[in-house]
């Protein structure tokens, strides 16, 4: 009987002994793992086992060469049970990986120490005389990382720098490789301090790099004072997990960076020893290992990736248990335990329950990994024509319960993008994204609450009662930090809007002094004024702009209560509400009405008897509170999330290197309505918003002409001169973030010419009536003649739109140079509601737009030459903002990263003022008429002070250089 049955059957007579329910450490162990085995038994010692992409094999480090006392690589079959070396055999190893190929290894190695040799052979003396050291890692300075060929053995060093360079892993795509290295302190830059600590201990000043899978283009991720290392990418390659030590390397707590931004997250604050982290694939939680229960008992832990959760134990064995790692499939745990008869170090594999894990943290309602895996397309019951039946059955895939409303970043998206995913590879097209079929992008997905938030009066009775949540709450838009001791000033509703026909100006402050100073305002607008000022007040009374219009005067913080006559469910402003929101550099708070009182009471002044004079629209001048101060701790957790595209590539008939059309269409889209966008009745909040026509309707026409288009190819019907890619982006609902991150990652600062021929674009074609609408016509000569011939066969009634500037994935395409052309069927009663279902749709209708886009992409792909270019000069629709007296024509970039302080820009409209002015592309606008500029607010409240024909200046930064450009600003019409 082998160890592995006999451990089996002992743990079988434990359960007997002691039933599944009861609280002991086997039971415990059985919430999250079951049939456990042990998978390594030869040698002194085994460890670090790593799956290979497919998880077929498994790469392990392992004592169990007479002649070598040291660590050697070994890769074993997990089909068969092979195992064969491939280190070396001589010298120092460790921490390997697999290439996602399965041709090529990682490791790192010191089998190129002219010392090797001689320092194994002291090693075996040592040994052979009967002494004994306690285990500790060596830091040599001769490691060094090497890929290896598998089948040939040939090796290559990529790094030959001085130094510990160990620790590596490639990326799940296999281009990347993230490591530690303490290089740093052989280059000669330590301070004389350093140089006593790295002396005493050599993992002083490690830290992580990211290079090229050859070696090249090597890149410091971190600088902190301690040891980090041990990095490992998530599986969907958008982050790494690594451990990171206190300087006297008596503490470790668990990091992730997300590689897009550089943002840093710490998960742990157990203040011991945690370390070895590895992602789970859904991505949503990681395990570790700690020692939480002793210093010399490591347990497996598990944490979820925000970090919110109080880590939950998954291991009970006495004695070591660590370095774990989690299949592909997040069906199975790999770890390093020591629990084995013999009690030396050996790997252990058991099976893991996805489900009871995430019970266990809280992450029930985002559904297990497994679940998430199984949205598939099939297309066994679909045909190569284009067919309404087909449309429907994808459409009711894409807007069913399980994708949850597919907001970008949740798990709804990643069943969506799975989903058209599946398809593509059904049909045969190419991956062309940089994972596969998928490409990610990282966006700021909200805000939380910190640690330490407190608030502190002077002048105010019983302080004490003051309570977070329930007495005041940061606002998202706020900025984190010390706010230092202020007195406070009443502004009303603090509102500061210029007249516009028969409404007069409106201005909340006249002469009130605010400088440095804390702002309180009513959190909405004056209500009981005629139904022309309410409408044209409303943009001014947004909270993001309130904070903009404060921050222009010189406050230094803005306080915001609601007031007893306004109609509102909570007096407190949710901090997620207005989580999309840019941050400034303003200090913002909502507190209660109550609180509120208390405040005005000081300066003798009612709460609701000044919000009923103000919403008469009668002007009530602003006042100081005198002997009130307040100072503040805010502390704003900015979260960080992920998005992922969906891109597949039709070759061309023979190879071509001319530039492809792309077909798109936007797959994500309001989730349960918690995003800005939700237009859903009170009885409908919180539940899922469909989008059956906005826009699962757009990806099934995108999968069904990359179904026919596939099907002609097969059949040598196709003809095309130059590859078709088709798109299925995210993050459109969040501002075009998806198209925008694959046109800034194709073009590279550039223009798109003689990369993207064109670009179609399908956005809610599922409400056909009278007609079909085909905007940005203008922004080629070629879609006339194009729209003509190919209706012909369909025979839609086209109205067609030249404006090439709209709301959707075409116009980061259209400001890179690239002709564009968007189907649209209009707007409708159910459009981003709950009611936007599949049942509303008509898809004959959908069947119509769907062949004309094909066949305009077939016929643009069969074309020799490319579609021309036209830049139009923006006719502005006045929509958007009407209330402003003044025009620029400048096209902010919306969806930009929250690090960037100011608006970056995409250009402007031809011959507007701003071009005339020479805003360029990529432009960053951070003043306008002596206005600093952080967000888009700042931008139109400086907007509401210019005049027309009156020159102004704006500040620029180009190239990170300050550039400053004369504008004069036209009549809005």
């Amino acid at each position: 009987m082998s160890k592995g049955l006999i451990t089996a059957a002992y743990l079988l007579s434990v359960y007997a002994v002691f039933p599944l329910y009861a609280d002991t450490p086997v039971a415990s162990e059985m919430r999250l793992l079951s049939n456990i085995r042990q998978l390594t038994f030869e040698g002194r010692r085994a460890g670090e086992g790593y799956f290979s992409a497919d998880g077929s094999r498994m790469i392990f480090q392992s004592e169990r060469d007479d002649a070598n006392p040291f660590y050697q690589i070994y890769l074993m079959d997990l089909e068969s049970g092979d195992v064969e070396r491939i280190s070396a055999g001589y010298g120092k190893t460790t921490c390997a990986w697999i290439h996602p190929s399965n041709d090529k290894v990682l490791y790192a190695s010191t089998h190129d120490d002219p010392d090797a040799h001689s320092k194994m052979q002291q090693e075996l003396d040592f040994r052979a005389s009967g002494q004994q050291r306690r285990y500790s890692w060596d830091y040599d300075q001769h490691f060094d990382i090497y890929e290896q060929e598998v089948a040939t053995g040939q090796r290559k060093n990529l790094t030959h720098t001085v130094g510990y360079d160990a620790e590596a892993a490639y990326s799940p795509d296999g281009r990347q490789i993230v490591f530690a290295s303490n290089r740093q302190a052989y280059a000669g830059e330590m301070s004389e301090t350093e140089k006593k600590l790295f002396e005493h201990d050599k993992s002083f000043l490690m830290d992580l790099y990211l290079m090229n899978a050859d070696g090249s283009d090597v890149r410091q991720l971190t600088d902190s004072p301690g040891y980090d290392g041990g990095p490992f990418f998530s599986f969907d390659g958008g982050k790494i997990t690594w451990r990171r030590f206190s300087v006297d390397g008596s503490q470790a707590e668990i990091f992730t960076m997300d590689l897009a931004s550089g943002e840093e997250r710490q998960l742990t604050h157990t203040g011991v020893m945690s370390w070895a982290p590895f992602f789970h694939p859904g991505g949503d939680y990681l395990i570790f290992a700690s020692n939480q229960e002793g210093f010399a008992n490591f347990e497996l832990y598990l944490v979820d990736a925000q970090g919110s959760h109080k880590p939950v134990r998954v291991t009970h064995s006495m004695g070591f248990d660590g370095l774990p790692v989690f299949s592909p499939d997040g069906k199975r745990l790999s770890w390093t335990s020591k629990r084995g008869t013999d009690k030396t170090s050996q790997i252990f594999l058991a099976d893991w329950n996805d489900q009871e894990a995430r019970r266990l943290l809280g992450l029930d309602d985002q559904g297990g990994y497994e679940k998430h895996g199984a949205s598939s397309a099939n297309l066994t019951t679909t045909s190569d024509t284009i067919s309404s039946h087909d449309l429907r059955q994808h459409v009711m895939q894409l807007s069913s319960d399980e994708m949850q409303g597919r907001l970008t970043g949740t798990e709804g998206e990643l069943r969506a993008t799975d989903y058209v995913a599946s398809a593509f590879r059904q049909l045969g097209l190419e991956p062309a994204g940089n994972d596969g079929f998928f490409q990610s992008f990282s966006f700021t997905a909200g805000a939380a609450l910190g640690d330490g938030n407190s608030l502190e009066f002077s002048g105010l009775n019983d302080t004490q009662s003051i309570r977070l949540h329930q007495d005041w709450l940061p606002l998202a838009i706020s900025r984190s930090g010390q706010v230092v001791k202020s007195d406070i000033v009443f502004a009303g509703y603090g509102v500061d809007a210029p007249g516009l026909d028969e409404v007069p100006d409106y201005d909340s402050y006249g002469n009130l002094e605010v400088e440095g100073k804390w702002v309180m305002v009513f959190r909405y607008q004056p209500e009981s004024v005629p139904a022309d000022w309410r409408r044209h007040l409303l943009h001014y009374s947004d909270l993001a702009y309130k904070a903009s219009v404060a921050k222009r005067r010189g406050a230094l913080g803005l306080i915001v209560v609601t007031g007893p006559e306004a109609e509102a469910k909570q007096q407190l402003v949710d901090l997620e509400m207005d989580a999309k929101s840019a941050s400034s550099s303003l200090a913002a708070i909502s507190i209660s009405d109550e609180l509120a009182s208390r405040i005005l009471a000081v300066a003798d002044r009612d709460l609701a008897e000044l919000q009923r004079e103000l919403d008469k629209g009668e002007s009530v001048e602003g006042f100081n509170i005198p002997g009130i101060a307040l100072s503040a701790n805010l502390a704003i957790i900015r979260e960080k999330s992920r998005g992922r595209n969906v891109i597949a590539r039709l070759t061309a008939d023979t190879p071509s290197q001319k530039a492809p059309v792309i077909l798109g269409a936007h797959l994500d889209h309001l989730g349960h309505g918690e995003i800005s966008g939700s237009l859903a009745r009170e009885d409908e909040r919180g539940k899922i918003h469909y989008g059956a026509d906005d826009n699962a309707s757009g990806v099934a026409a995108l999968l069904e002409s990359a179904q026919y288009l596939a099907g002609l190819k097969k059949s040598g019907k196709l003809g095309s001169q130059r590859d078709i890619l088709f798109s299925a982006w995210s993050g459109e609902e969040l501002g075009t973030l998806g198209s925008a991150h694959f046109v800034d990652q194709l073009s590279e600062g550039g223009m798109l010419s003689g990369k993207v021929s064109a670009y179609l674009n399908m956005d809610m074609i599922g409400h056909l009536r009278e007609k079909l609408y085909l905007q940005g016509t203008g922004s080629s000569n070629t879609w006339s003649r194009e729209i003509e011939r190919r209706n012909v066969p369909v025979g839609l009634a086209i109205a067609t739109k030249a404006d090439p500037y709209l709301p959707t994935d075409s116009t980061p395409f259209y400001m890179k140079g690239v002709p564009i052309l968007n189907a649209f069927t209009g707007a409708h009663e159910d459009y981003s509601t709950p009611r936007d279902k599949p049942d509303q749709l008509n898809y004959e209708g959908m069947q119509k737009v769907a062949q004309l886009m094909m066949g305009i992409t077939r016929s643009l792909a069969r074309s020799e030459t490319e579609p021309d270019y036209l830049e139009v000069a923006r006719k502005d629709s006045g929509l958007s903002r009407k209330h402003l007296r003044a025009y620029l024509g400048t096209i902010p970039a919306y969806g930009q990263d929250e690090a960037i302080k100011g608006v970056k820009l995409q250009g402007a409209v031809k011959n507007a003022p701003a071009e005339k002015a020479g805003i360029q592309n990529g432009d960053i606008l951070v003043g306008l008429a002596g206005v600093k500029i952080e967000t888009i607010h700042d931008f139109m409240n400086a907007l509401a002070g210019l005049k027309a024909g009156k020159e102004t200046e704006m500040t620029v930064i180009r190239d990170g250089e300050s550039v400053t450009l004369r504008v004069v600003p036209t009549s809005r019409e």
